[in-house]
């Protein structure tokens, strides 16, 4: 069975592509991503799977 870990990322929206690319490379996958307290935030949900 996989076990994941999870991480929460605030996204700036002028620079959300490159913000979520420098997760992903990483190894984070995008689960989703809800508004943030203001219009101009977003907040990423990500996962990964842990390494044993």
């Amino acid at each position: 069975m996989t076990k994941w870990e999870y991480v929460t990322v605030p996204l700036l929206v002028h620079a959300t592509k490159q913000i979520l690319d420098n997760w992903g490379q990483d190894g984070w996958e995008l689960v989703q991503v809800v508004p943030g307290l203001n219009p101009e935030n977003l907040v990423a949900y990500l996962k990964r799977p842990i390494q044993a």
